[in-house]
């Protein structure tokens, strides 16, 4: 094999990692995980019967339900102090067909054009003559030294924004993370920073490549019916229009203004860069059908024998987009990968831990989560009303989308460089002879993707990996090939469904490491940290610090 530079790195840095550990990792007894039962689950999770399990529809309760029935085959306890759930308040806007943006002298269509929404819960919200400004990525890291309002006041005015960080377009390290995406970067980040910069509306201009995904996962996730966890002032503080628009229509509006889109790319990648007032104003309206229900976390454990309040937690949401009623054709989107895959992979450890001999030290917790496909809310509820304490809870291990595949030589580090999970993640996959490496495309910004994320802003280790990209019986090419075929093809879509014959065995690979790494830390006194260099590691320290 010949390795990158990356990948020599990496191969010396491990043995410096392990040395430095208080108690270097040792690899856990292997355990099969069953692939019939595995499959069995996601055949059951991905049919049509579950209607792509929903939130708030019949398909959560069918989810839920199913969840619990499993759960309680295999001997588990309720994890939820004698209850199986944990009640998430949510709210869903589902706007109208009708809704209308329009930047300057162009009205924009809505879905081709544009996707608009609102999270306040009204039933119309309306945008009239808001100035519009240009305003880079939208970013404000003071720690960077970058502030892209610097000078303009917000209030009243239409944000229109980049997709992804400064760093993207130069592929300079020295900002940022370099293609690396931060948080900065995520969608869901611009919308908060231009809500506390007093905008009236935010819009994103979409980019196939530093987006990560084509137009039509735009229209298939933000089109219809929107999910919220429910807040007393009706999310009031959110910014009245928030959406995306094609880089057509963005391309339109800048070059009414004498400006490239390409120019304005390379210019708001360069520190110093200051916003740009617009000559066009913005208008829009929607109208909202308003629904309040709740949905639910699940949660099971198995107490531990001896350090029972403290917690090992592995995770993965079993939600995902249901039925698009206006849809032609197939309208459920079944989610068979995304998260059958890893929900699937819940119920399977938990199985390897109920028949083990040995009873974990420590607790061990599996928590199904909601709402991650709208916007990561199961897990910010459980990590802002944490069922066990977040200074006891050891490391929380997510499953999500567990690329399905033959075997491979390597391991895909989401984050990688993190924390000391790493190190038993290494250990567990030495005995696979697997290596560890950097994600292949760590621009995407999949750490803050998935619900690990938001154990992690609140300080708990978190560790999210992906099978490798090194296939041993077909290589390199035609993995990455593989992956780029379906994010094109099924992410988000109604083909996301489980095709008989599947190859499961890297995902099956992958549930071993996981089992391996829980057991591990399930069996042992001591508390893997945050790297000196993580932005997690303060968040840990104050917890631990806390009375």
């Amino acid at each position: 094999m010949t390795m990158k530079s990356s990948d020599l790195l990496w191969a010396l840095w491990v043995p410096v990692l392990l040395a430095g550990c208080a108690a270097a990792p040792t690899a856990a007894p292997p355990v099969a995980i069953s692939a019939a039962e595995y499959e069995r689950h996601i055949v059951t999770l991905a049919s049509d019967e579950f209607e792509g399990r929903k939130p708030g529809t019949a398909g959560e309760r069918k989810t839920v339900e199913y969840l619990v029935s499993e759960f309680k085959k295999l001997g588990l306890q309720p994890g939820n102090r004698g209850a199986w759930t944990q009640e998430v308040p949510i709210v869903e806007i589902t706007a109208g067909s009708d809704a209308e943006l329009r930047l300057g002298e162009a009205s924009l269509a809505y879905g081709k054009d544009m996707v608009i929404w609102t999270k306040r819960v009204a039933p119309e919200v309306s945008l009239s003559e808001s100035p519009l400004v240009f305003v880079g990525h939208g970013v404000v890291a003071p720690e960077a030294g970058w502030n892209d309002y610097a000078g303009v006041d917000m209030r009243g005015k239409t944000a229109v924004i980049l997709i992804n960080d400064p760093g993207f377009a130069t592929g300079d390290e020295k900002l940022f993370r370099g293609r690396a995406m931060t948080y900065y970067g995520r969608w869901t980040y611009k919308f908060e920073e231009a809500a506390r910069q007093g905008a009236s509306a935010a819009i994103i201009i979409h980019d196939d490549e530093p987006a990560a995904y084509p137009w039509d996962t735009v229209q298939n996730s933000w089109m219809g019916p929107q999910l919220d966890t429910a807040s007393p002032d009706g999310n009031a503080g959110r910014i009245a229009i928030e959406g995306w628009v094609t880089r057509a229509a963005g391309e339109a509006l800048l070059q009414a203004n004498g400006l490239t889109y390409a120019d304005l790319v390379q210019a708001a990648s360069r520190p110093g860069f200051k916003p740009i007032e617009l000559r066009q104003r913005a208008g829009g309206r929607l109208r909202n059908a308003i629904r309040r229900a709740s949905s639910s976390n699940v949660l099971a454990m198995i107490p531990g024998s001896k350090r029972p309040d403290e917690v090992v937690v592995y995770m993965a949401h079993w939600d995902h987009l249901g039925r698009s009623l206006g849809r032609s054709g197939d309208n459920i989107f079944n989610g068979a990968l995304d998260n059958a895959s890893g929900t699937a992979g819940l119920l399977a450890i938990a199985k390897a831990f109920a028949e083990s001999p040995r009873r974990p030290e420590r607790s061990v917790v599996f928590l199904g989560l909601t709402l991650e496909e709208s916007g990561l809310l199961g897990s910010a509820y459980y990590a802002a009303n944490p069922v066990f304490p977040l200074r006891q809870t050891v490391a929380a291990l997510n499953m999500d989308a567990m690329s399905w595949g033959g075997p491979t030589r390597d391991v895909s580090v989401i984050g990688f460089g993190a924390s000391e999970l790493e190190e038993y993640l290494a250990a567990a996959a030495k005995t696979q002879d697997r290596v560890l490496r950097e994600e292949p495309t760590p621009e995407k910004g999949f750490f803050y993707r998935s619900d690990h994320f938001n154990f992690a802003k609140v300080g708990v280790p978190a560790l999210y990996f992906k099978m490798g990209i090194e296939d041993r019986e077909n290589g390199v090419e035609w993995a990455r090939a593989k992956q780029a075929e379906f994010t094109l093809r099924d992410y988000h879509k109604p083909s996301d469904e489980w095709r008989p014959g599947t190859d499961l065995r890297g995902s099956l690979e992958d549930l071993e490491l996981l089992y391996a790494v829980g057991n591990r830390l399930a069996g042992e006194k001591r508390f893997p940290q945050w790297y000196p260099t993580s932005e997690f590691r303060a968040a840990r320290e104050r917890s631990f610090a806390a009375p």
